[in-house]
């Protein structure tokens, strides 16, 4: 799950670098970085209650 975690965090870097390059729009930014706040919230949870998940 760390693994997971440090590729989100990765993707939210990207994500930057593919705005400054005019890859993707502000509001494209937008959309996406909100999903992975929400996909690092999940992550999270998951790694502080991994009795839920076996």
């Amino acid at each position: 799950m760390s693994d997971a975690d440090s590729e989100n965090s990765e993707t939210q870097l990207w994500l930057d670098f593919a705005l400054a390059c005019k890859y993707i729009s502000e509001e494209k930014l937008v959309e996406l970085q909100n999903k992975s706040k929400e996909i690092g919230k999940l992550i999270n949870y998951m790694m502080n209650n991994p009795d839920k998940f076996k």
